[in-house]
């Protein structure tokens, strides 16, 4: 595929960003704040109608004290960012004809076959109305042995369903392994290098990996650029498999091990805005683009009321939720979408403001992270003009 334009986005001044320079200021007032006595490490990057001011960052590159500056090349792990990037990549297979929504998972994956799971299909799984688990029974002890990604597709093909498909809504991260199987399957190659052709080179998302290469930890690789996450109290005592081990950082979870930074999800965030667009290359349809960001849950009759009126998702892609406790932030309309990460991660889009955040962290979200990225992403977003 052709190469997008380096110059997708515009580094400018806050003003010439379209900020308002006073209220930027609260806003790096207030990641400083949030650095000195909660969030380890933060970066954040802020897009208005195609400009940028760069990435901001505050705080250590790893937990604790005495410990480095963040980087200002800073790798982190987004965490659940990953899942509306590989929902794009089974976006990317629908408008080459590859495939469609509504075919079965078991048409492409005979063990996937017993009577329960026969009805679900890849709209199913982009929707998180499948009635998969969020994680597996046994998560723990495969992360414990170091299990491949093909454990975590067997254990999903032999799970037990919490629900009939298209009978409710559940977050599913199990939904996006049987996805990348899938992607793999029809198009022959691994879902790493297919992220790679059809994204990551065209964008020029030069520091960005499902999964990191042997190469990044080589002497002065990639992994040295890694900000370590202040693991939850239940993987302290996993160093061999825990978010900052070696094991997950080359695992390429398709629900959850992306490797970015602000400066190239912005890029992502971008060609989002323009519809596919990027600089002289288009990624995607503009027919693909919109029905990936709208609330395709109000399709399924089954499905409660209030999921699909309050707590809607595209393809990959939550809405924004005004009401719940994990919003993108409480002056986001309606037709903002993104997602959060475990890690401490968001990433939204704004058509409405043309306009998109990256904040990226290193607090696992709980009762107080959470809550303070969303007055970030408040203060953010009250900053535009």
């Amino acid at each position: 595929m052709q190469s997008a334009s380096d110059e997708i986005l515009t580094i400018s001044s806050p003003q010439d960003a379209g900020l308002i320079p006073e209220r930027w200021s609260r806003v790096l007032s207030l990641a400083q704040e949030l650095t000195r006595n909660l969030l380890p490490g933060l970066a954040f990057q802020v897009t208005v109608q195609g400009k940028t001011t760069g990435e901001i960052q505050f705080g250590q590159q790893s937990p604790g004290t005495n410990t480095s500056p963040l980087r200002p090349d800073s790798i982190f792990l987004s965490a659940s960012i990953t899942k509306p990037i590989v929902a794009m990549a089974a976006m990317r297979l629908v408008e080459q004809g590859e495939i469609a929504l509504t075919e079965h998972v078991s048409e492409f994956l005979p063990q996937f076959s017993d009577s329960s799971k026969r009805g679900i299909t890849i709209r199913h799984l982009l929707t998180h109305t499948s009635g998969l688990p969020d994680m597996l029974p046994n998560n723990r002890a495969l992360r414990m042995t170091q299990s491949p990604l093909a454990s975590f597709v067997d254990g999903t093909c032999q799970v037990t369903l919490d629900f009939p498909p298209g009978r409710g809504v559940q977050y599913q991260s199990m939904g996006f392994v049987l996805l990348a199987a899938i992607i793999e399957k029809v198009t022959g190659t691994t879902l790493p290098a297919f992220l790679n052709k059809e994204f990551f080179g065209p964008l020029h998302m030069r520091d960005t990996a499902l999964g990191a290469p042997d190469e990044w930890f080589q002497p002065g690789g990639k992994a040295e650029r890694l900000a370590t996450v202040n693991v939850p109290e239940e993987q302290q005592c996993g160093t061999d498999w825990n978010w900052n081990s070696r094991y997950w950082l080359q695992l390429g979870a398709p629900w959850g091990g992306l490797l970015t930074t602000t400066s190239d999800l912005i890029r992502f965030g971008q060609m989002m805005l323009e519809r596919g667009n990027a600089g002289p290359v288009r990624i995607f349809s503009d027919a693909t683009i919109a029905a990936a960001t709208t609330n395709q849950l109000l399709v399924y009759p089954d499905v409660p009321e209030a999921d699909r009126r309050c707590r809607g998702w595209g393809y990959g892609w939550r809405m924004n939720w005004p009401a719940h406790s994990a919003s993108f932030g409480d002056l986001l309309g309606p037709r903002a979408y993104g997602h959060w990460g475990a890690t401490g991660t968001m990433f939204w889009i704004d058509p409405e403001r043309n306009a998109s955040a990256a904040i990226l962290s290193t607090q696992p979200l709980d009762k107080q992270s959470g809550p303070a990225l969303i007055k970030l992403s408040n203060a953010i977003t009250a900053a535009i003009r």
